[in-house]
């Protein structure tokens, strides 16, 4: 599966956009998906678990869009630094400028819309959502710091779950502390508050990361493709 590199400018920024579209004429239905941090990060084109995950989901009939959310600083600065100063305000721009490019591609079913991440991916994904009213589904795998806020007055992301605009999957692993079993019990009772639709799934034996394939001390092959069949399920459902 080939993607393109589209080159958009956000917050002044330049920022790529790796974009991927499915076999056919299409309408297809469309995926933002939100990238992770792999170790020694210095781009997508680098990444070989986000790129993966953009080309299943295309093999899988979807449109994706995945927006560099480190655009902001040099992709040779360290991570950490990077870490240290984002901001859910910049996140939400990058993620918004991928779901427009979705929507205004002739290609694609603007009212069929939805949103995924892993790890700080997963958290981003919850960011965008509960900022844009037209995302039609939220899948979040492993992701943490919802509990937190990122950026100069910015509230943190738990509590925007009244703002969540659509159902919510969510994958976890029962051995992970980075959301721990208590925190993803503090998002699902957020999210009950709030009166959203969610389905969240948790692996015994599974712990963060564990998706990835190219961590191999992360890596649960069982707990991995059980929960890619609940994502597809879950996003056929509502945005097919």
């Amino acid at each position: 599966m080939k993607h393109t590199i589209e080159t958009l400018t956000v917050n002044n920024s330049p920022m790529e956009l790796f974009t991927y579209l499915p076999d056919g004429d299409g309408p297809h239905p469309g995926l933002v998906v939100a990238m992770h941090i792999p170790i020694g990060h210095t781009g997508i084109e680098n990444d070989k678990f986000t790129l993966g995950v953009c080309e299943r989901y295309a093999e899988a009939g979807y449109a994706v869009a995945c927006p560099f959310i480190f655009h902001y600083w040099p992709k040779e600065e360290e991570m950490q630094v990077k870490r240290d100063a984002f901001n859910d305000a910049g996140a939400t721009a990058d993620c918004q400028a991928a779901f427009d490019w979705l929507a205004g591609n002739d290609a694609v079913n603007a009212d069929a819309i939805g949103v995924v991440g892993h790890c700080w991916g997963g958290r981003v994904s919850w960011v965008t959502a509960v900022n844009n009213p037209k995302y039609k589904a939220c899948g979040i795998f492993y992701g943490g710091r919802i509990k937190a806020a990122m950026g100069e007055g910015t509230p943190p992301a738990i509590e925007l779950a009244n703002q969540m605009p659509c159902p919510v999957l969510g994958c976890f692993g029962n051995d992970d502390q980075g959301p721990s079993p208590e925190d993803v019990a503090d998002y699902s009772a957020a999210l009950t508050a709030a009166g959203v639709e969610h389905e969240f799934h948790g692996y015994d034996g599974a712990g963060h990361g564990f998706q990835d394939s190219f961590a191999e001390d992360r890596y649960n092959e069982s707990a991995s493709e059980d929960a890619w069949g609940k994502a597809i399920t879950f996003f056929d459902k509502h945005l097919k």
